[in-house]
């Protein structure tokens, strides 16, 4: 059993996959740190270093290898990573699907003092952040909502999230 968090970044998905490993007894995986650990750059020096087009392409290739596995494990996603190319229907076939949604003013004061540390973010200017994820997540939001299940994380504590997610689908923690 593959369990997939996706939906924008600062959602929560590295947090709750993490509280969500502890209830389940199985390993939380985030994508983008498998990605750094094979290739040997955080995802912002990827970004930089060899531009947003190869590190899709390295997204997808540590994707299906890690949907695929045998193994019992919550997948944290990135926020890109359902939008390209078929990864959401790889998503949806090889997992349970979870969306974490949030608002885009939940979004905005989550992610203003994480701006340089997000490739996406770190050129736009603060006044800016706000609209740059409400255009995002207009164009995101569409594949996100294809999820199994979706759980809206804007006014619920990270175990209150976690809670919700257990009663939606059929996990039982060993």
């Amino acid at each position: 059993m593959v369990v997939s968090l996706v939906g924008y970044m600062g959602s929560g998905k590295s947090h709750i996959s993490k509280l969500l490993s502890n209830r389940l007894g199985i390993p939380a995986l985030d994508l983008d740190e498998i990605i750094a650990q094979s290739t040997g750059y955080s995802t912002t020096q990827y970004f930089e270093k060899f531009g947003e087009l190869s590190f899709r392409k390295q997204e997808r290739a540590v994707l299906l290898e890690t949907l695929q596995s045998k193994e019992d494990l919550v997948l944290s996603l990135g926020g890109g990573t359902p939008v390209y190319y078929d990864n959401m229907d790889q998503i949806l076939k090889f997992s349970t699907c979870i969306y974490l949604r949030a608002a885009v003013g939940t979004l905005n004061s989550r992610l203003l003092s994480e701006r340089s540390s997000r490739p996406l973010l770190a050129r736009i200017p603060e006044q800016d952040l706000a609209e740059f994820i409400a255009k995002h997540l207009f164009e995101r939001s569409p594949t996100y909502s294809r999820a199994h299940h979706t759980v809206s994380t804007d006014l619920q504590t990270p175990e209150q999230t976690t809670e919700q997610i257990l009663s939606l689908v059929d996990l039982v923690p060993r």
